[in-house]
């Protein structure tokens, strides 16, 4: 098994399941490499993960973690790399901010306050 960390954009729109032990959500993500596009097919369970990968739409950039396996499609331009993951932590731009965001009202127990960026204290 390889433990991966893989940054894209979501390509389609994330589906959400039901399988026989819970509900699951499917993506797509398609990566650059530097001389290709490579797609990722994702599948998670964690119902955080899910729920993260539900918030996003078609274009948005994500990076996925998870358990990695490797295959080969056969396309009509002939063989083609594909990456199935398991993913198991989701992150995206929308989820940083929510937890600056969430930080901040930790350290500033729910006030603002003003603080002073210069290096001088002026």
């Amino acid at each position: 098994m390889i433990d991966g960390l893989i940054a894209g954009k979501i390509f389609g729109q994330p589906k959400q399941g039901q399988g026989k032990n819970g509900s699951y959500v499917t993506a797509k993500v398609r990566a650059a490499t530097e001389q290709d596009t490579i797609f990722v097919n994702v599948i998670c369970f964690n119902q955080q993960a899910c729920s993260q990968l539900l918030a996003l739409q078609d274009g948005d950039s994500v990076s996925v973690a998870g358990s990695l396996t490797p295959r080969v499609w056969d396309s009509q331009d002939g063989p083609r790399p594909v990456l199935d993951m398991v993913a198991h932590a989701v992150l995206s731009v929308y989820h940083i901010k929510k937890k600056r965001d969430e930080v901040q009202g930790i350290r500033n127990h729910g006030r603002q306050e003003d603080f002073n960026d210069d290096v001088d204290g002026e």
